[in-house]
């Protein structure tokens, strides 16, 4: 406490460099990792619920996200791409 006291009263933090936009709470890419960290916290929300709730083997439930993750890539792909079918180069 006495140290951070010090800090503050003797002014030593002017001498510290500010962190740049890039690595500021609120820049895009830290809203990024906040968003990935939410995800990841559903996701193992999602698989305690499918192993203690539903009653889901652990493997199943693995197998459930493995399958979700494809077929989610398969449908951003196809979205991604759709404008393109049919025109030739």
């Amino acid at each position: 406490k006495t140290d951070f006291i010090n800090f503050i009263s003797d002014q030593e933090w002017k001498s510290i460099e500010p962190v740049s936009s890039w690595f500021g709470p609120s820049s895009f890419l830290m809203s990024s990792m906040s968003a990935l960290f939410q995800l990841s916290m559903w996701i193992r929300h999602c698989h305690n619920y499918l192993t203690e709730n539903v009653g889901i083997p652990v493997w199943g439930s693995y197998a459930i996200f493995a399958l979700a993750t494809l077929f989610s890539g398969l449908i951003l792909g196809l979205v991604s791409k759709s404008p393109e079918i049919g025109y030739s180069v």
